[in-house]
């Protein structure tokens, strides 16, 4: 059997990551490499030694690929994934897939017309800790969920320039680590849509952000309430002096009990997944739990197994939705 051919748009540090997960499955194979850096080119090489060297996205589909994995800067991810589409090849991408839900819902649009798998790298959703949270909540473990505590606290901020430039990133923190927490409350939910107004508070530098800077945040916090009563905090940002290395928090609450994931001792890797009964609590999962790139994985062996269009990609745009009324868009 043929082994569907996967070229590899971006192949930094999180593109190789990606890309070494899914050489590992065995069931797909790298056809082509592209990335404005030549160190970079020469280690992804050493992972695909005979895949071939090409000098941009068209290029890469014009050798008659089956998928194309995205990971370049955020404004690039639309056009690219559409031009992908577009062009007869399956996509996994880095989030976000759009700077807005209106790109977001162009990608998933071009997606259904060509028929062709499409994946955001949604990674936090693979931690054993979330699946076994998500059982819970979705068996009704926990009665019924009407809060949702979300936190991602990073002590570092990007080390690239666009970032910080709103027309290139689409957003600060909440772009690139509140969206993983808005996924992983809606996706625990089963995708409620939003309910009513977003109150939000975004910051640079300690002060006020407003709608029309050209400023990205550093500091958020948001509330909101999902469909079915869901109430919904999140706080994240970039360089927060909170004597660790990360917080990172998604706690659900229930009617008949709670449950945590939780990282461990300021890792950005390790998580705890913790049961709540009153004042008792059960752990459900504990490091080691090699999380990363599964989503990766998971990917190619939906494409290796002839997988087209899901219109579960739909839930996407829900996302980017969410993240729209945030910046109050």
């Amino acid at each position: 059997m043929t082994k569907p051919r996967i070229g590899f748009l971006g192949v930094g540090w999180i593109g190789r990551h990606r890309m070494a997960a899914m050489l590992e499955t065995g069931l797909v194979e790298a056809a082509a490499l592209a990335d404005t850096s030549a160190e970079m080119i020469a280690e992804a090489l050493k992972l695909a030694p005979d895949a071939a060297v090409v000098a941009d996205l068209d290029a890469m589909l014009a050798l008659g690929l089956d998928g194309v994995v995205i990971a370049t800067p955020s404004a690039l991810h639309a056009d690219q994934s559409i031009t992908a589409l577009d062009g007869g090849a399956a996509v996994f991408c880095q989030k976000p897939l759009g700077r807005d839900a209106a790109e977001a819902g162009r990608v998933v649009d071009a997606a259904r017309q060509a028929d062709r798998l499409l994946s955001v790298d949604f990674s936090y959703r693979f931690t054993r800790g979330m699946e076994a949270i998500a059982g819970l909540v979705r068996g009704g473990d926990l009665g019924r969920v009407f809060a949702v505590d979300l936190v991602f606290h990073n002590a570092y901020g990007p080390d690239k320039p666009w970032f910080y430039d709103r027309a290139a990133s689409g957003g600060g923190c909440v772009m690139d680590l509140g969206v993983h927490l808005v996924d992983l409350a809606l996706w625990t939910l089963g995708f409620p849509a939003l309910q009513g107004p977003v109150a939000a508070q975004l910051l640079a530098g300690g002060q006020p952000l407003s709608p029309t800077s050209s400023e990205v945040e550093d500091y958020a916090t948001a509330a909101f309430t999902l469909d079915g009563g869901t109430a919904v905090r999140l706080a994240c940002s970039w360089r927060l002096q909170a004597g660790r290395e990360a917080v990172i928090e998604a706690s659900f609450y229930g009617t008949e009990g709670g449950a945590a994931l939780r990282n461990v001792a300021g890792s950005f890797y390790d998580f705890t997944a913790t049961r709540f009964r009153g004042t008792a609590s059960e752990t459900l999962a504990t490091p080691p739990d090699d999380w990363g790139a599964r989503a990766a994985a998971d990917w190619a062996r939906r494409l290796a197994a002839g997988e087209r269009f899901d219109p579960a990609a739909d839930r996407l745009v829900r996302v980017a939705a969410v993240l729209d009324a945030i910046y109050a868009r």
